[in-house]
């Protein structure tokens, strides 16, 4: 049967003991990580959150306290009361490693199964087995320092913005569905049969009314929920740090996130970011790195090269100039390091991309040698490479095509997997960029139309107002995103305060009168008693940890996450409901689309 902890009372963590306390009376609690039975010497390790204790049991522990710790097993929950003692073996490897615990009192609080997999930093184990298990991974020492170090950056952050007199204030998790670029999640309404709140993507709504209410600075550690499709960065509920700010511009917001990152850095990591961070417009961060998101950690810019092949002899080339472009990378010390076969597999990752074909060219000790080279002159091939920058040694990529946004997004692509192929992205750096004057529209091929790139409440520049009539593609919005090593970390905007232009640009995103009153209606109604002019953005807080700590996907950084059919394999969600449920919500699923 299993103790309980009357009368005890733990006095410190395992991992905080040190050389200080020696001779102290001492009690922890924690769990076995290992158990080492030598005969007359017994040694276990008690983990807790804070890190390991070497217990020790010798002839001189009494004969009960020794048979319960010869009991013990991997995973057992135990108390221990003891004298703190110097090891006679330093383990130089534990910060622990000096002490030890002389146990007089073991208490059995819990027994346990063997686990499915060792509790061990860096588990080889497949990570679906360890998500199945979520509670017992959460217990490996690297993870639960993830989640430790969450804490401290999400009280560091409401440190800084307290400081800058911020007020923190919730908005509500059960809302009114509105378009804001992903799929809603839905919730059934009991009451109002038929009807649907949605859980918010963002508070962007609310956070514009407390703008008008006269909270002129706001921020919240917000919940948010976007039914969209999963990758090693996004998951459907995730928290942003969401900041708004009244009588401000576009400076005076940058300049409070500068300083919140600087804050954050210096204070978690004890590195300095230099501020002002670095800035490009959309178009030049298109132009230079074909993304509007760019890991600026290394060069391999890309160069416009067809002024020099338009008249080529290379119809690829030629027919590309005539609507679209011919643009290169080129890759230092790459001839040596790309083969016949590596560029045929690059072929086919472009291709897969949206690009139609890739031509490539090596410059060797013998000259350039080319996948196009029977095509054009040496002149040609030569003005390329000088273009370029290539030098002896060095790789270029061209890709061609009638598109502009495909020749810039495919090269975007590949100057990342050609740097990561190449191991040239340095590690341990944190490399900003500020992205400005994004459009206020895309193009979107499915339905035809101009759509918002961020939201329909961005603010367009003031110069660019009278093309919302005439050429909306050349309309640029006074918004901005923050990136951190090829990541978006945060987006945001100045917001449309004037309610005529907000239903100017209603009518530009093809919203009727009717359709904006009945999806924005309480905004736009609310400006009409005095809105100032206000903006924010918001910070995704997982994305930052994640970038923080150096970790590949946020499944590290958050507690329970979801896989990429987004499910949670520890409880099997989402799963089906009682059928009254279902009734008393007035919803009915068909057979085909049940779960089984």
């Amino acid at each position: 049967m299993n103790e309980t902890l009357r009368n005890f009372h733990r006095t410190h963590y395992c991992g905080t003991l040190t050389a200080a306390e020696i001779g102290q009376t001492v009690s922890v609690c924690g769990w076995v990580a290992k158990q080492r039975d030598l005969g007359n010497l017994i040694f276990i390790d008690c983990r807790d959150r804070t890190g390991i204790l070497q217990l020790s049991f010798n002839d001189a522990t009494a004969p009960e306290v020794f048979d319960k710790a010869k009991e013990c097993r991997s995973e057992f929950v135990v108390a221990a009361t003891g004298t703190l003692c110097r090891r006679e073996a330093v383990n130089p490897e534990l910060p622990t490693g000096e002490v030890e615990l002389m146990v007089t009192e073991l208490r059995i609080l819990g027994r346990a199964e063997t686990p499915p997999f060792e509790i061990i930093p860096d588990s080889p184990v497949k990570e679906e087995l360890r998500l199945k298990y979520r509670y017992l991974d959460l217990r490996r020492p690297d993870l639960q320092q993830n989640i430790l170090m969450r804490h401290k950056i999400v009280k560091a952050a409401r440190d800084y913005y307290d400081s800058q007199g911020f007020i923190e204030i919730e908005t509500p998790i059960l809302v009114k569905s509105t378009p804001e670029g992903a799929r809603d999640f839905l919730v059934p309404s009991r009451i109002h049969g038929g009807s649907f709140y949605a859980l918010p993507q963002s508070p962007q709504l609310y956070k514009q009314l407390l703008m008008v209410s006269g909270f002129d600075r706001y921020v919240q550690f917000a919940r948010c929920f976007r039914d969209e499709d999963l990758r090693a960065d996004r998951q459907p509920e995730f928290t942003q740090i969401d900041v708004e700010m009244s009588f401000v511009d576009i400076e005076d917001i940058l300049s409070v996130s500068e300083g919140f990152i600087a804050h954050i850095f210096k204070t978690i990591l004890g590195r300095e970011i230099p501020t002002p961070l670095p800035r490009l417009t959309y178009r030049e961060a298109m132009e230079k790195y074909g993304s509007d998101k760019p890991d600026t950690r290394f060069g391999m810019l890309i160069e416009d090269l067809t002024d020099l092949v338009k008249g080529s002899g290379f119809s690829v080339f030629s027919s590309a100039c005539e609507t679209g472009s011919v643009r290169g990378i080129c890759a230092k010390g790459g001839a040596a390091a790309f083969s016949r076969k590596d560029c045929d597999k690059l072929t086919e990752y472009v291709r897969g991309i949206g690009a139609k074909g890739l031509a490539w060219a090596k410059y060797t000790e013998e000259g350039i040698s080319a996948s196009f080279g029977k095509f054009v002159t040496p002149e040609e091939l030569s003005a390329i490479a000088q273009r370029l920058g290539a030098e002896q040694g060095d790789m270029i990529f061209i890709i061609a095509d009638g598109k502009n946004k495909t020749v810039l997004s495919v090269l975007g692509a590949l100057r990342c997997e050609v740097a990561k192929r190449l191991g040239c992205i340095p590690e341990d750096t944190f490399s900003f960029l500020w992205i400005t004057q994004f459009p206020f529209f895309e193009w979107d091929e499915d339905t035809q139309t101009f759509v918002a790139m961020h939201h329909p409440f961005t603010s367009p520049m003031e110069d660019d107002i009278p093309l919302l009539d005439s050429d909306k593609g050349n309309v640029r919005a006074k918004a901005f995103d923050l990136v951190l090593n090829g990541i978006e970390l945060s987006s945001g905007s100045i917001r449309i305060t004037d309610p005529a232009l907000q239903k100017r640009m209603f009518y530009a995103l093809g919203l009727s009168d009717e359709e904006a009153s009945e999806k924005f209606g309480f905004l736009t109604d609310a400006f009409r008693f005095g809105a100032p002019p206000h903006g924010g953005m918001a910070i995704g807080l997982d994305r930052l940890i994640m970038q923080m700590l150096g970790r590949e996907t946020l499944r590290d950084v958050v507690a329970f996450p979801k896989v990429q059919n987004m499910t949670e394999l520890m409880t099997g969600c989402p799963s089906g409901v009682d059928p009254l449920q279902l009734t008393e919500l007035s919803i009915a699923v068909s057979k085909e689309n049940a779960k089984d």
